[in-house]
């Protein structure tokens, strides 16, 4: 929090006393939790400790704050990062987006709420977010959470066991993915990543957030390329495992992710946009990164093979590339 809004709060206090000015520093910080919860939450985690499905892409990954040092990454730290970005990770510059006030709010959330505090954030399973009777689908909970793993054999599920199954792999499995139970699990309750989604309405019924979650299901779907070279389908496995997180598996970026950063991700089959791009300007943009956008600088993740062979696979399934 800069000086100047400090002195504004404390002027409140004098000036409406210890009840009034309590209220505003309440309000303030649910507008952080707010702007959190909308902007930051997918990477870093609902309760701050980055404990997401954004974490296991990254590299390095998103800052753990409830690990961080109170006394090194203070709220002045934070809203220097956030007007600067962090080069070589994949915090960008919130600047053009956040203003001033913003930041400085959001980073008094954060700073008090899980480096101070580490207190548990926002539940997303709750009615307010369109889960009336979460309970509801309990059966597939133990798949969500990797109590039961996914790959555990129909015959040696239970009926009640299989039922939950059917239902996370039809519903729950786009958001809650790697149903696994090994050492390297994340906090599911931590990884939806449609915050808020599209066609939820609170006063819509019926008020069901798996129905909502369809429109983004279909560009989670790889495309079925035949006759790809060796190169091709080494940039296949490649996009898949790096890029399709933001730009989706068809391309689009028109996935959960993709359509909640800001600027969006491009759209690797828009005709308008990618009739300009020549494959080294591809090259280039996934090696270096593009300024003010979610896009980072893989450089230090991919090799130089790597990366020509995520362009040649970009040529090959979503749109062909000019020639250099």
């Amino acid at each position: 929090m800069g000086v100047c809004r400090r002195w504004l709060l404390c002027w409140m206090v004098l000036a409406a006393g210890p009840a009034s000015a309590a209220g505003a520093l309440a309000q303030a910080h649910e507008q952080g939790r707010s702007l959190y919860n909308f902007r930051c939450y997918f990477c870093h985690g609902y309760s701050g400790d980055a404990r997401t499905l954004a974490a296991t892409y990254l590299v390095p990954p998103p800052t753990d704050f409830t690990r961080a040092d109170p006394s090194r990454l203070t709220p002045q730290a934070i809203v220097a990062v956030l007007e600067a970005g962090r080069p070589g990770t994949a915090m960008k510059s919130f600047k053009g987006i956040l203003n001033r006030e913003e930041m400085a709010g959001l980073a008094e959330f954060v700073s008090a709420e899980f480096i101070v505090r580490k207190a548990v954030n926002t539940r997303y399973h709750i009615p307010e977010n369109g889960w009336n009777d979460h309970a509801r689908y309990q059966t597939a909970f133990p798949f969500a959470k990797g109590e039961i793993p996914l790959s555990r054999p129909w015959e040696f599920l239970s009926p009640e066991q299989a039922e939950g199954k059917r239902l996370y792999l039809s519903t729950c499995i786009s958001c809650h993915d790697r149903g696994a139970n090994t050492a390297d699990t994340v906090d599911w309750d931590a990884r939806p990543l449609s915050y808020p989604r599209n066609n939820y309405s609170p006063t819509t019924p019926p008020l069901d957030a798996i129905a909502s979650a369809s429109p983004y299901a279909k560009h989670d779907v790889p495309k079925k390329i035949r006759g790809l070279s060796g190169l091709e389908k080494r940039g296949e496995r490649l996009f898949l495992a790096n890029c399709a997180f933001c730009h989706g598996a068809d391309g689009t970026g028109k996935n959960w992710i993709g359509s909640f950063l800001e600027p969006h991700p491009r759209n690797l089959t828009d005709t308008a946009i990618m009739s300009r791009m020549s494959r080294t300007r591809l090259i280039t943009a996934i090696r270096e990164g593009i300024p003010g956008t979610s896009m980072p600088a893989w450089k230090s993740v991919l090799s130089e093979k790597d990366i020509r062979a995520i362009s040649a696979y970009v040529n090959r399934a979503f749109h062909s590339l000019a020639k250099d």
